[in-house]
């Protein structure tokens, strides 16, 4: 049972009948106040974050010259499968490892599995700015998808947020110009696969260990990735010296981003991280400009605001409902 909250330092319970008890204890400075965020450690975090993220677009565009995104997709979750089994071993938790709500985790494997191939593929086909733009929708369709899988209801703030996000989209994409490509397309429903991913890694969570999360992800994804790869070319190219390093960078640059992510993510609220997570369209402008002499489009950052501000408003709303409906004691 948790301990009762401290009134000015003192049991709520004792409080009239002070004279009838020992002598009261001193008041605990900022025993009942929330930890205050650590901004600075956050940042250092997010840091990691963006570095990594920007590596594995880079490596992804790299080895694409030779493997197809299945092919690449099928050792990436390789990779992913030894580091999470040997990380289990490690810690102990192999245990945690079991074969509970296999549909949920095969339905969220397909989205992911599908948004992360179109994400790959679509950084062949456009500038990464554009690519980095798009996929910070996916925030956006959850919100919208979250009424029909969640139960949860589409409220005005949420609603807003949905409106603001496809604003964003027509300024990134400017479809009116008559320029819409494949690799547009292809990078805005990787936003609709991860947002179907994020949907259904809530569902498990309530149930299920994170590492039976990653385990069933990357021994799906390693036999969707094999299927694909020979069906699609009619083999599974073997790594050679090239690729060899790209696809060792793609799959440990992923499994680092997502934990700095949320590392930074357990040191500050979302209010505070979202803003450095976007600080990836920047970073990843600049490296497109560098190595791939990409120009930089200003309609490209000024529809990334849009959709940052429609992210932002919708994570300000959330946290101060639910402030409301659990108010600190």
């Amino acid at each position: 049972m948790p301990a009762r909250p401290l009134l000015f330092g003192r049991d709520p319970c004792s409080v009239g009948r002070m004279d009838s008890g020992p002598t009261p204890r001193r008041p605990i400075v900022g025993a009942d106040r929330p930890a205050r965020p650590q901004v600075l450690k956050a940042a250092l975090w997010m840091t990691g974050a963006i570095t990594s993220f920007s590596a594995m677009a880079v490596a992804g565009r790299m080895v694409q010259v030779e493997l197809s995104t299945f092919e690449l997709m099928t050792y990436r979750s390789l990779i992913g499968l030894t580091a999470v089994l040997g990380i289990a071993a490690l810690r102990g938790r192999l245990g945690d490892i079991r074969p509970r709500r296999l549909p949920t985790h095969l339905l969220r494997n397909l989205c992911h599995f599908a948004g992360q191939n179109l994400w790959f593929w679509a950084l062949t086909l456009i500038p990464l700015a554009q690519v980095f733009a798009l996929e910070f929708t996916a925030p956006v369709w959850v919100a919208l998808l979250a009424p029909f899988l969640l139960a949860e209801p589409l409220t005005r703030p949420r609603a807003t947020a949905v409106a603001l996000g496809f604003l964003g989209i027509l300024i990134v994409a400017h479809p009116f110009s008559g320029q819409i490509s494949p690799g547009l397309i292809a990078a805005a429903t990787a936003a609709v696969g991860f947002a179907g991913t994020a949907i259904f890694t809530k569902r498990l969570t309530r149930t299920e260990p994170v590492l039976s999360i990653l385990f069933w992800m990357t021994t799906m994804q390693t036999v969707m990735g094999l299927i694909c790869a020979f069906a699609w070319g009619g083999h599974l190219r073997l790594p050679d010296a090239t690729t060899g390093p790209g696809l060792l960078v793609i799959g440990g640059a992923g499994l680092l981003a997502h934990y700095c992510l949320t590392t930074a993510l357990s040191f500050a609220p979302a209010s505070i991280v979202m803003p450095f997570d976007f600080t990836r369209l920047p970073v990843i402008a600049v490296v497109g400009m560098v190595l791939y002499g990409e120009a930089l489009d200003p309609m490209v950052f000024l529809g990334a605001a849009v959709i940052f501000a429609a992210n932002f408003y919708n994570v300000r709303n959330e946290t101060r409902a639910a402030k409301s409906r659990h108010p600190a004691v």
